[in-house]
């Protein structure tokens, strides 16, 4: 759940997931924090606008999990018509699953480009991030 917070609501602080509605306790949150950081599939840096907060990010490792989560949520939606998604995001998962994906993980790039120094001077080709 941490995880798909952090892909899928882009919720980048520590405060950000531990208001999510899930409702997980803060020790909690932590442990899941730093065993995600572990398993290579979440980076943390400073917030470079406010140094004591941190910034969360998932690594290209978890956004390669997009198709899988999207599944799992096509599932649910279909055995529990109840559960929380927004109806836009069904909308457009329902039109261009792939498209979906593609804009979810560009979005990450590009978060990601902007905070990594390696990638000043870096273009994006929009093909490859699937936006059109």
């Amino acid at each position: 759940m941490v995880l798909r917070d952090i892909i899928m609501a882009r919720s980048r602080y520590f405060q950000e997931l531990l208001a999510g509605n899930e409702g997980i306790a803060s020790n909690i949150l932590a442990s899941r924090l730093k065993l995600l950081e572990a398993a290579g599939m979440i980076s943390r840096r400073r917030d470079p606008a406010q140094a004591k907060r941190v910034i969360y990010e998932p690594t290209g490792k978890a956004l390669d999990l997009l198709p899988v989560m999207v599944e799992l949520i096509r599932w649910g939606m279909k055995y529990d018509p109840s559960a929380a998604a927004p109806a836009h995001f069904l909308r457009r998962l329902g039109e261009d699953r792939e498209g979906f994906i593609a804009d979810i993980r560009a979005v990450h790039d590009l978060a990601g480009d902007r905070s990594a120094p390696q990638a000043k001077g870096r273009t994006r080709n929009r093909a490859s991030t699937g936006k059109r």
